[in-house]
């Protein structure tokens, strides 16, 4: 497959603009309040063990990374987004393990071939904008015989939703940005990946979130914490008609999409897929 390089200059204001959304709102919060324990899952499902060399992409605050290194693996954590960072290392001093954290385009990784033994990304890697290019860094700084493992939202599930419900109120996509929800769906990873990997699993999984009161409890989260979210409202903050009716459709989404029962109660499974790929 051809990989396709946007230019320099167009790709540094894009990737200044990604890493201004990630730095906005608290992503540690929504991390540590709303999948817990993706990370822990996915260094168990990539079989991380003592003395491996392990890569987190687009790492955030260490989802993947720390519990990877409570395995006494020899960890870096990478993100496009550092200041992110703060909170990762008060997180992991305070689970007692120590790793390096560099500061890393998932689309441009700035680490030698064949460099790591396995090579993680929990909801991270797949919101970087061109999706051939991060499968590319991904599987050179791979190992022959190493493993890709990550965990990315389904196209289908709450949150492939919750960005078709934000969709017609978002700035256009930049040229070549696939949308990110895409790394949920089978058929595109195997695409991405083509003939290098010599095994790929695939596992969907869903992750309950139950802690909001109600559903518009829930919205003000996304609105206050999530990078995506607070995003796509100061696209709009100029105009209050058009804010007003991306909160109804949102808060229309999550009455929706609550399965809770009981009267006064949320809960929202949210659907994720496990992807293990071994390098040729």
């Amino acid at each position: 497959m051809t990989t396709i390089h946007p230019p320099a200059d167009t790709d540094r204001a894009l990737k200044a603009r990604h890493r201004a959304l990630w730095a906005s709102g608290d992503y540690p919060a929504v991390a540590a309040q709303l999948i817990p324990t993706l990370g822990a899952e996915l260094v168990e499902a990539a079989g991380i063990h003592a003395g491996q060399r392990v890569l987190d992409v687009a790492a955030g605050s260490g989802n993947a990374a720390i519990p990877a290194a409570e395995r006494k693996a020899v960890v870096t954590a990478s993100d496009l987004t550092p200041e992110l960072f703060v909170a990762g290392r008060r997180l992991a001093a305070a689970r007692g393990v120590e790793f390096d954290w560099v500061e890393a385009d998932a689309e441009d990784l700035p680490f030698d071939d064949n460099s790591f033994d396995a090579v993680l990304s929990v909801v991270g890697a797949m919101f970087a904008p061109h999706h051939q290019l991060t499968a590319d860094e991904m599987l050179r700084v791979t190992r022959p015989g190493g493993t890709i493992a990550m965990i990315n939202w389904t196209p289908r599930g709450l949150i492939g939703n919750l960005f078709k419900t934000m969709a017609p109120y978002a700035p256009p996509a930049p040229p070549g940005a696939s949308p990110a929800p895409l790394w949920g769906d089978e058929q595109h990873v195997r695409d991405l990946f083509g003939d290098r990997v010599a095994a790929l699993e695939f596992r969907y999984r869903t992750v309950a979130i139950d802690r909001f009161a109600d559903p518009a409890e829930f919205r003000e989260f996304w609105k206050r914490n999530y990078g995506p979210t607070i995003a796509v409202y100061r696209h709009n903050a100029a105009d209050p008609d058009r804010v007003a009716d991306l909160d109804r459709d949102f808060l229309d989404f999550l009455n929706e999409w609550n399965r809770a029962e009981q009267p006064g109660r949320t809960r929202y499974d949210a659907e994720y897929l496990i992807v293990i790929a071994r390098k040729r």
